[in-house]
């Protein structure tokens, strides 16, 4: 289903802001930011729309971390009134998950106004929480438009442009993931939206420097990037387009951090140092033959379930047997169906080395992303070896996908 959200990206967004509420009649807003968005853009906002007449009453979240947890859902409903208003979200990620999940539970519409391109979920449907400390993702509602001030976007904070770009590049992964698991998993799958969002990464990837530098014309490549990114998950009506292994790793770490309470990452770092890691095991597909591939699977035994099992409770912890219900379907394969999985992975070599020639090597994914001031390996978010290894051996699990993780367990490469 193809959806047809406006999107005003540019140096004249509060403008054609103020114009669509009064063309929609949205003449009371509610609008959320935090305490470093509202002076960078939210004063802004709240000052053009009262001059056009709305009321608008501001709501302003505060603290060291502000997460999408039950603490600032509270925090916002608490503030709010008592009269209908359509919500803006006038922040990054973070604001925008809390207050589509805010205006969906009180069947209100919102508008995203991001002040940084650091994420691709402004235009989707998913809203990824924490709720009791485990990270979750309800589906909740897109929102009516989108308006992005280019000017505010190129300023915001580097971490924030690189946190945006890593979560692009994360694409290349996700999208032979995707077709992989298409081929031999029987996964759902969109030839046309796997386009698209190629297209999106790939004119990312082009301007990595420009990214990195800030510029106008790299700024707009991100916003438009992270926007079709999202826009392709709604159109689809899951994730799949634009997460795979590299967001699997990321949930994993960023799970972890949680219960060890300690400080959050910015989720596109994470999935960039993910997407190099995944970009090395389809380096290691890329060399191998179809008969090398048949060799090894018949040399790799069938993971036995209990094995499996205790794993995934070992890695998971509280939220093991929501993972193992997840994981299901792979663990009840008897050895007829795994061998017919076997059959279907062989009889689709040709294809997988072609996804897998889709991927950039791990090498230029690391230029790529230190071109652009991102993060490019484990060691720079504060990441252990063994929570590499950990992320690697047990984040497939979280779902119910056929990666080039699970492949290359098959294969005894992982």
């Amino acid at each position: 289903m193809q959806h047809h959200i406006p999107v005003y990206v540019g140096g004249e967004a509060l403008a054609q802001l103020a114009e669509f509420c009064r063309a929609s009649s949205f003449r009371a807003v509610a609008l959320v930011a935090d305490q470093n968005t509202y002076p960078a853009l939210g004063e802004a906002v709240e000052r053009v729309l009262r001059d056009d007449g709305c009321d608008v009453h501001t709501i302003v979240l505060r603290g060291d971390d502000i997460i999408a947890d039950e603490y600032y859902i509270a925090k916002v409903l608490l503030a709010a009134d008592a009269h209908e208003r359509v919500y803006l979200a006038v922040g990054s990620g973070t604001i925008t998950d809390i207050v589509r999940f805010v205006s969906h539970r009180c069947r209100l519409p919102f508008i995203a106004v991001p002040t940084a391109p650091s994420v691709d979920g402004f235009t989707s449907i998913g809203a990824p929480l924490v709720v009791d400390r485990v990270k979750v993702t309800l589906i909740t509602q897109p929102p009516v438009a989108v308006f992005a001030h280019l000017p505010t976007l190129c300023a915001a904070p580097q971490r924030m442009i690189a946190s945006g770009f890593g979560d692009m590049l994360g694409k290349f992964t996700s999208l032979a993931d995707w077709r992989l698991g298409h081929l031999v998993w029987n996964e759902e799958y969109s030839e046309a939206i796997a386009r698209r969002a190629r297209r999106a990464v790939l004119d990312c990837a082009d301007r990595a420097a420009e990214i990195g530098q800030a510029t106008e014309t790299g700024i707009r490549a991100l916003i438009d990037g992270l926007i079709e990114s999202g826009l392709c998950m709604l159109d689809f009506g899951k994730t799949t387009p634009a997460s795979g292994s590299e967001h699997h790793l990321s949930h994993y770490w960023e799970i972890r951090l949680l219960w060890e309470n300690r400080p959050s990452l910015l989720h596109g770092a994470k999935v960039g140092v993910a997407t190099v890691l995944i970009a090395r095991l389809y380096d290691h597909i890329k060399r191998i033959t179809a008969s090398q591939a048949a060799d090894l699977m018949d040399r790799t035994p069938q993971p036995r379930p209990e094995d499996e099992t205790r794993t995934i409770r070992e890695a998971w912890g509280p939220i093991a047997d929501t993972v193992i219900e997840e994981q299901r379907a792979f663990l009840a394969l008897d050895p007829d169906a795994y061998h017919r999985l076997k059959q279907r992975i062989v009889a689709h070599w040709a294809d997988i080395q072609d996804l897998a020639a889709g991927v950039p090597d791990a090498d230029r994914i690391t230029s790529l992303l230190q071109a652009a001031g991102a993060p490019s390996n484990p060691a720079m978010l504060g990441l252990s070896d063994d929570e590499v290894a950990r992320a690697l051996c047990c984040a497939h699990y979280f779902r119910n996908r056929f990666s080039v993780v699970k492949l290359s367990r098959m294969l005894g490469l992982a």
